[in-house]
């Protein structure tokens, strides 16, 4: 574009200088060009300096994502197994590739521009990175990180592909919790990102201005007017003509001399953060920590460790499965190396391409849809699709001796950053009386869960109701009853998948439901037997 106009500017010049003037004519109008020439070989230098500037740029570039790329690549789940590289990924594909196209669209090969178009089509949109930011706070307050911790990437169970968020991260970051309203993240986003820039780190996309005056407003819808004060003094110190910062600081000066003079009472502050919908958030993020209720001492020693054969099920008389009781109430049992990772590889590749976002049933509609509260994307695999399914198909009746072919298609998840799923029941509920009845099997009568990865830092799956805690491993499979003998949902299966905290999840499971199971699971006559 620059040389475009640069020679556009030459014709003008060239052309309305001939016609209006002869030059060749007069000595005296000639020197007129001189200067001419000077001002066309200045712009031609500006262009060329812009120009070497700019390929230095597009060079520095490609260096940095060169070796970013083949250090993820060596190992992609891995590496997007840490949260801040999954938000980094998705905020440069978003965002700091339209900044590229922008600065070398006109200047670059029409191949280029074609291939980038196309790849464009690609790329996370503003949902993916929104969704990202908010998977980081998720993990912050889940987990009980701080700021800090996070932006330095020195994550729990993170030994390897650390990442660092800059300022303009976290205030980015504090730009998505203001735009909910979520003022108290606001708060330590900006904190953060302030104190980044105060110890030295340059940002060419956000100063401390900015962050000041997103600051003081957070703390003050919060209700603290002498912090919202504090930081709006700052901020002026450092711009003096910011006409919103002036006229905050004379109603914040106000609103604190009116409090003090009402008897000395305060507004009430209300920092913190804000409740939300889940009554049981508190206690379903302690179980996700590993803390919260223990099984009492006397009741662990109810619980063994056992070869299983299921009755002398033929293939498993010599060689039984492990099996392990995780907890008594409601019985919930581990398999171990139910399956191999060759397996498991198998069924990954034949998921992958099938991922689509995970949805849930609606309660009121009965329709799939997703939800903001499941984190993750899955694909439904059939036994005819491949003889891996249908073995493990297969091994899941063998091993619980319950009839499989009214369940449903193996369904394998993948949990994205922050990969979650909140307190859940798997069975209908009473007020949901047309739950499966689409299926014409009836209830699910129970749980196969099937974990087919390590998961370093997060991701068990707990128990809120009865507190039970139960941490991924790789080969192994979780097994439970949804309803009693009686047919009546046990709400003591009430359970949650924990955000992945660090790590790439991977599981799959099996709903089996009540039709087949006659003679092999006999009704009870009480309803809690």
């Amino acid at each position: 574009m620059a040389l475009c106009w640069l020679l556009v500017h030459i014709f003008l010049l060239s052309s309305s200088s001939s016609s209006a003037h002869d030059f060749f004519t007069s000595i005296g109008h000639m020197t007129e060009l001189l200067s001419t020439e000077k001002e066309l070989v200045s712009a031609l230098k500006d262009y060329i300096s812009a120009e070497d500037s700019k390929l230095q740029q597009l060079k520095r570039w490609a260096d940095r994502l060169d070796l970013l790329s083949s250090v993820a690549l060596q190992d992609p789940e891995g590496y997007l197994g840490h949260p801040v590289n999954a938000f980094k990924l998705m905020k440069r594909l978003n965002t700091e590739w339209k900044e590229l196209e922008s600065l070398v669209l006109s200047d670059i090969s029409d191949a280029f521009i074609s291939n980038f178009t196309i790849q464009r089509q690609h790329f996370p949109n503003d949902d993916d990175q929104t969704g990202a930011a908010k998977a980081l706070t998720r993990l912050l307050d889940t987990y009980q990180l701080d700021t800090n911790t996070m932006s330095t990437g020195a994550l729990p169970g993170s030994s390897s592909h650390r990442s660092a968020l800059t300022a303009a991260d976290c205030y980015d970051l504090g730009k998505v919790a203001y735009s909910e309203a979520d003022y108290y993240h606001t708060e330590l986003w900006m904190l953060q990102a302030l104190r980044q820039l105060d110890e030295g780190e340059t940002s060419g996309s956000v100063d401390a201005v900015t962050v000041l005056d997103y600051l003081s407003y957070s703390v003050y819808q919060q209700g603290a007017l002498e912090p919202a004060l504090g930081f709006t003094r700052r901020l002026l110190e450092l711009d003096p003509t910011h006409q919103r910062a002036k006229g905050n600081l004379k109603y914040f000066e106000f609103q604190l001399d009116k409090q003090k003079g009402e008897e000395g009472g305060r507004r009430r502050e209300t920092r913190g953060r804000p409740p939300d919908y889940l009554p049981e958030r508190k206690k379903y993020e302690q179980l996700c920590r590993g803390e919260g209720l223990k099984m009492t001492p006397r009741r662990r020693s109810h619980l063994f460790c056992r070869y299983h054969d299921n009755d002398r099920h033929p293939k498993y008389v010599i060689g039984p499965v492990k099996q392990e009781d995780e907890w008594d109430r409601p019985h919930i049992v581990r398999y171990h190396d139910i399956v191999s990772d060759a397996e498991i590889e198998k069924v990954k590749e034949l998921a992958k391409p099938r991922l689509r976002r995970a949805t849930i049933s609606n309660p009121v509609t009965g329709v799939l849809e997703t939800a903001h509260y499941r984190i993750s994307k899955s694909a439904w695999l059939g036994a005819f699709e491949h003889p891996v399914v249908d073995r493990i198909n297969q091994r899941i009746q063998d091993v619980t001796g319950l009839d499989v072919t009214t369940a449903e298609e193996l369904q394998v998840a993948n949990y994205g950053v922050g990969g979650q799923y909140e307190p859940h029941y798997d069975f209908g509920r009473k007020d949901e009386p047309d739950a499966f009845e689409e299926l014409g099997t009836g209830n699910r009568i129970a749980t196969w869960l099937l974990y087919m990865s390590d998961v370093p830092a997060g991701g068990a799956t707990v128990f809120t109701d009865v507190g039970a805690a139960i941490w991924p491993k790789k080969g192994s499979a979780v097994f439970w009853y949804n309803l009693y003998p009686s047919g009546e949902g046990d709400y003591r299966t009430r359970h949650a998948a924990c955000p992945v905290l660090v790590g790439n999840k991977w599981v799959s499971n099996k709903w089996i439901h009540e039709r087949g199971q006659e003679f092999r699971r006999r009704c009870g006559l009480q309803e809690t037997d």
